[in-house]
């Protein structure tokens, strides 16, 4: 199986399995703040994970705090906790490659 299938597969489970989680790709910024925001507003859920690999880990650190410090008041929404990590995955070789992932945990005080 190969790294795209492999995170096709796992994001299809992981948003099944009902949590409160953003998942960070290729889609404009702006779609992650937006997923972050509504969950703590319109949900109003208690905590918010976003989630990243690789080359996204970057993005899902600028969705955290752009999110945390110009849409939600900062004073009631801080970093819960980080989680870092790395999965082994086969690429299109068969190879097996290590890939970082980072969780990061939004809360509300």
């Amino acid at each position: 199986m190969t790294i795209e299938n492999q995170e096709i597969k796992e994001t299809e489970e992981e948003q099944k399995s009902g949590e409160n989680s953003v998942f960070i790709g290729g889609k404009p910024f702006m779609n992650y703040i937006t997923g972050v925001v509504m969950q703590f507003s319109t949900i109003g859920v208690s905590e918010v994970t976003i989630k990243s690999r690789g080359k996204f880990i970057s993005k899902a650190v600028d969705v955290a705090e752009v999110a945390r410090r110009k849409f939600l008041k900062e004073k009631e929404v801080y970093v819960k906790d980080v989680k870092i990590a790395s999965e082994e995955f086969e690429n299109k070789e068969g190879k097996a490659v290590n890939v970082s992932t980072m969780e990061i945990v939004l809360a509300k005080k």
